[in-house]
């Protein structure tokens, strides 16, 4: 009899683990900034939104951070401006 406690025991502590862990922690954001669920708890909850999981930018069907368009975009317009500023005087 005990040893079929003793079993009974492990096997519940064995699938209350299990789910337990998840696959992935969620993920807060504060206009645009990371917090943490413990920020969230501490602060209050105004203004906190989870991150889209789907990219907001692609270029050339790969996702693109703002600071990636910024930089591989072309520059042939901040050229023409600067031409036509030195044309005028």
């Amino acid at each position: 009899m005990r040893i079929l406690t003793m079993i009974a025991v492990s096997a519940a502590m064995i699938a209350s683990s299990a789910g337990a862990f998840a696959g992935e922690l969620p993920s807060y954001e504060v206009k645009s900034f990371p917090i943490s669920a413990t920020q969230v708890q501490v602060l209050g909850g105004t203004g906190v939104e989870e991150p889209s999981t789907a990219p907001a930018m692609i270029v050339a069907g790969m996702p693109a951070s703002p600071a990636q368009m910024s930089v591989l975009s072309p520059r042939v317009k901040r050229l023409a401006s600067v031409n036509a500023e030195s044309e005028a005087r």
